[in-house]
């Protein structure tokens, strides 16, 4: 097992097959930054142009089609004090009535909200607009897009997400979580990027705090384990993650994944699995605005088998 520390020179705005960074092997650990959603890095510096942009692809020995990646989320930390996001809920989060009472700003323009991050003291306080009372909130670093290289040799914006992962802005993907991935390429090629200080549930105003990180991760490959959607696990649940638009379809991927683990992981009989799922399952949104939407479903590890 190696410790690495990677510092990038170059990003990407798509998951690809690209040409590897850095190869690593399974329990390898990489230290390593990421830029903000506009490309902007620790010093303020514009390094990369915007959407989303990625640090990496990673490519993980021994990785083949057919195999698990498994990902586990040692740090996720905030490297520098200020943060930005929107300060209007998203059209579609709202009544098709409501949407002209927004507070729109003028034609041409974006308005946003500036933030302080503190990490010491584990805060964000806004900074700008000025709101009554005055608004600090904890800080829950987070991912907001990472994944693998998707299959068939395409290469999907990190607008979006899918089974390979992507921009699928749950609040849930922070440190002390394992994600599992599907491989579709050699060597996986791990993508990560879109750091958040702190986010609702659902984007639902098209961003989170917007940050630059410092990220740790740990990796390591399950051989011949196929999954179909990304799977996470964390000290008290485990739980699936679908993609799609429209936003029933996302539940139905995340639903099925989880089934399949209960039934094909677990050794639950599909009635055994699927009464408990009817009865203790839970739910959270990941995002829903992007192009892709992205549900969660979620099971309490106190309901599985004790091996």
């Amino acid at each position: 097992m190696t410790i690495h520390t990677f510092t990038p020179t170059r990003y990407y705005n798509v998951l690809v097959a690209a040409p590897p960074v850095l190869r690593i092997a399974p329990g390898d650990t990489v230290i390593t930054t990421t830029v903000d959603a506009h490309g902007f890095d620790a010093a303020r510096n514009q390094a990369t142009p915007p959407g989303n942009p990625m640090t990496g692809p990673f490519f993980v020995e021994g990785a083949e089609p057919g195999d698990t990646l498994v990902v586990h989320l040692d740090a996720i930390t905030p490297n520098r004090s200020y943060g930005w996001g929107n300060t209007m809920l998203a059209p579609n989060v709202v009544d098709p009535e409501f949407v002209r009472d927004l507070p729109w700003p003028p034609p041409g323009e974006r308005r946003r909200s500036h933030w302080h991050v503190d990490v010491a003291a584990n805060t964000a306080t806004l900074v700008d607009p000025v709101v009554e009372g005055g608004l600090v909130l904890p800080l829950a670093p987070m991912l907001g897009c990472f994944g693998v290289a998707p299959a068939g040799g395409e290469a999907i914006s990190t607008a979006t997400s899918g089974p390979q992962g992507g921009n699928m802005d749950y609040r849930g993907f922070v440190a002390g979580v394992t994600v599992y991935f599907p491989v579709f390429e050699p060597g996986a090629l791990f993508f990560l990027g879109d750091g958040h200080a702190r986010q609702g549930a659902g984007e639902i105003a098209g961003t989170g705090v917007e940050i630059s990180c410092d990220v740790r991760f740990t990796v390591n490959v399950q051989k011949g384990r196929r999954i179909f959607w990304p799977r996470g696990e964390n000290a008290t649940h485990i739980f699936t993650a679908g993609n799609a638009r429209p936003l029933d379809q996302a539940l139905q991927h995340a639903t099925t994944e989880m089934a399949r683990w209960l039934q094909d992981e677990y050794g639950m009989s599909a009635i055994h699995a699927q009464t408990l799922l009817g009865q203790a399952v839970d739910y959270e949104v990941g995002n829903v605005f992007d192009p892709a939407y992205t549900m969660v479903c979620k099971l309490e590890k106190r309901w599985l088998p004790a091996s």
